[in-house]
């Protein structure tokens, strides 16, 4: 299978740079084809412009954008791992959703019916923060997250969303926790 993983997280010694590990592990084990796109890494440019905008609507994209829409239309699967910050994506990961999935790329309206390009592929979405998972869901702060990137992005674009992995508390987390958690995310991919 090919697999793509869009990671941001610009701490190499992060917890998310560990699910990013073991789940490249897992996978090239597995003999999947694996392709990582690290946002920071990259220096991805998350400011949508103007001129953006106006080309994605005329089908045109720069060069940049272009080679992550060829990432992304090669995969048959694509996990997305990044921190929850300020109870959202962090911006560069928003930024890479609003430049990428772009209209006509990953959605479009027929006849005022709006239609998800990406259909067909597999999504998995693996975030920490550092509430509890009761406090979340105390305040449906779990089910807003969801209703916002699963609904309101992945699956708007046709991607099919296998796990949402929330992983709490990760600012205070012991190593048996990390490890039952690795273990978590090993076996979501296991086949």
């Amino acid at each position: 299978m090919k697999h793509l993983i869009i990671y941001a997280h610009p701490n190499a010694e992060s917890l998310n740079h560990l699910f990013k590990q073991a789940i490249e592990e897992i996978l090239r084990r597995q003999k999947h084809e694996v392709v990582v796109r690290d946002l920071y890494q990259l220096n991805f440019d998350p400011v949508l412009s103007l001129e953006d905008m106006a080309g994605q609507r005329r089908g045109i994209v720069s060069e940049a954008i272009r080679r992550e829409q060829e990432y992304i239309a090669w995969a048959e699967a694509v996990t997305f791992i990044y921190p929850i910050w300020w109870t959202g994506m962090p911006a560069i990961m928003k930024g890479y959703i609003d430049r990428v999935f772009s209209y006509g790329f990953a959605y479009r309206y027929d006849n005022g019916v709006q239609k998800g390009l990406l259909a067909g592929k597999a999504a998995y979405i693996i975030n920490s923060h550092g509430k509890s998972k009761i406090e979340y869901q105390e305040i449906g702060m779990d089910n807003a997250l969801k209703l916002t990137s699963d609904k309101g992005i992945y699956t708007y674009c046709g991607l099919d969303v296998k796990r949402h992995f929330f992983f709490d508390r990760a600012d205070r987390v012991t190593a048996e926790t990390i490890e039952g958690w690795k273990t978590e995310i090993v076996d979501a991919y296991a086949i």
